[in-house]
């Protein structure tokens, strides 16, 4: 559930409060600060909060800001001083959190969590639609049913920082995007970022779908890679211990994570002991599993392109063993859905997410997915920061910023650890982690040398098998055209 911040007084407070009492939804509840009793109505949902006193009032309106996480803040009164004041009291308290204002005074702010909206129509019916869960439909054209859907790419979303080619659009197109006021051409090599606005187009039932998966800012992984989990066994190329604790992983995946279906394919039986062990371990699955064996030996190239459309997979599960043969590597190397190297640590006993950054655009990028499974797999989410060559120190404070305001956005515990340390001498110290990473090519290619002929600590952590990876699909420098 969102939570908005209304802070209302002036001659519009009264129209503002009943449209946006009019467009409530479940999914939002507010924070109603005003001054006049007057801009009540009779009707009071249960959703809404209200607060009599002056907005000015520091003390007054921190504790209004302290007694919960609000995602987004409107405001509309009718002196600019106050206006002013109360901007900056919210600032000096939540540098990050966005403000919707109403401006009648020509205001101008340098600052992107500050949105400003002028004249009374607009307030009355424009911001109202600005605000989080109220989708924005075009109500006249084809069928009248809401074929083609206005939406805006929220903070926290799991699309934000996805390249459009990484979204399955089955039975929806994104056709337009708007950024900064300008209409940018859609190409899949285009990244979602925050604040964007998207026109989409399709039925007017999976329209509101996707709706609802770009405007939740958790609960949705594997989206918007696929909806399900599929693993992925070789029986003639692993052994019989790791082939049962990859199925173990699985379901433990499965359970964690808000998929639908859990696959999983079985290639090259090698003897009936194995496959009546495993039947076995999958006897109380039910209805959550299809299970597939393919006794032709079609080869995982083709499977692979086959099942993934097929099953609309979002995490293609491997034990690490596959990732040392190259016929495994040459067909991941292009995936883009996320990629789960089983590891020797077990995924019921993981207590934290773990973050090694290595650079500022990839890791910006899976940001939001990163809080998204940690919410599912109700941990804690620790970042190690050990200042890696190339890092500028505003874009890195940046970025630090971005992982502590998602994390307020999906109400996560973050710690974040800055200090001139080996990464890796740290990352093999942890214990009971799910360690998260950007999926880049580099990973893929063979290296014959020993650790301390390259540096790059996303490649060592790659090479590593003790910890359970998840691997998060990017767009690379040289790909990244906007």
């Amino acid at each position: 559930m969102k939570k908005i911040l209304v802070i209302l007084d002036g001659i519009v407070a009264k129209k503002l409060l009943n449209r946006i009492i009019e467009s409530n939804v479940i999914e939002n509840s507010y924070d109603v600060i005003y001054v006049n009793d007057s801009i009540l109505g009779k009707t009071r949902p249960s959703n809404f909060t209200f607060y009599k006193f002056d907005p000015t009032s520091k003390s007054k309106l921190s504790m209004v800001l302290d007694k919960d996480t609000h995602a987004e803040v409107l405001i509309a009164l009718n002196s600019k001083d106050e206006m002013l004041n109360v901007i900056k009291n919210i600032k000096d308290q939540k540098r990050t959190l966005n403000m919707n204002i109403l401006d009648y005074w020509g205001l101008e702010f340098d600052d992107p969590y500050v949105n400003i909206y002028q004249g009374i129509e607009v307030l009355a019916n424009g911001m109202v639609e600005k605000l989080p869960n109220i989708p924005i439909i075009a109500q006249n054209i084809g069928l009248r049913q809401g074929e083609i859907m206005e939406i805006r790419v929220p903070f926290g979303s799991t699309y934000a920082y996805r390249y459009i080619g990484s979204i399955e659009q089955k039975d929806w197109k994104i056709f337009a995007l708007y950024r900064n006021e300008t209409l940018i051409t859609v190409k899949p090599s285009l990244i979602l970022k925050p604040n964007d606005t998207i026109l989409i187009i399709g039925k007017a039932k999976v329209l509101m779908q996707v709706y609802n998966a770009i405007r939740q800012s958790q609960g949705q992984f594997p989206r918007p890679f696929g909806a399900n989990i599929y693993l992925y066994l070789d029986l003639y190329a692993q052994k019989e211990k790791e082939i049962i604790k990859a199925i173990n992983e699985a379901i433990q995946l499965d359970k964690k994570l808000k998929n639908k279906k859990l696959i999983i394919k079985i290639t090259r039986p090698s003897n009936v002991s194995i496959m009546n062990r495993i039947k076995y371990e999958l006897k109380d699955l039910g209805k959550n599993l299809i299970f597939e064996i393919d006794y032709a030996n079609v080869g995982f190239s083709k499977i692979i392109k086959n099942d993934i459309k097929k099953y609309d997979v979002g995490v293609l599960m491997l034990s690490h063993e596959l990732f040392l043969i190259d016929k495994y590597l040459e067909e991941i190397k292009d995936s883009k859905i996320a990629i789960f190297k089983i590891g020797k640590n077990k995924i019921s006993t993981t207590k934290e997410t773990f973050v090694l950054l290595n650079d500022i655009k990839s890791y910006e990028q899976i940001s939001p997915i990163i809080f998204d499974i940690s919410s599912q797999l109700k941990t804690k989410t620790k970042i190690f920061d050990m200042d890696p060559l190339g890092f500028d120190e505003d874009d890195k404070k940046n970025l630090l910023d971005h992982f502590e305001n998602l994390a307020k956005i999906f109400n996560q515990k973050v710690e974040i650890q800055s200090k001139d340390a080996n990464p890796i001498k740290e990352l093999k110290e942890q214990k009971n982690i799910l360690q998260i990473m950007p999926f880049k090519k580099d990973m893929l290619k063979r290296r014959y040398f020993f650790d301390f002929f390259y540096t790059n600590s996303d490649l060592i952590s790659f090479d590593m098998a003790r910890f359970n990876q998840l691997l998060i699909p990017i767009i690379e420098d040289e790909e990244e055209t906007n």
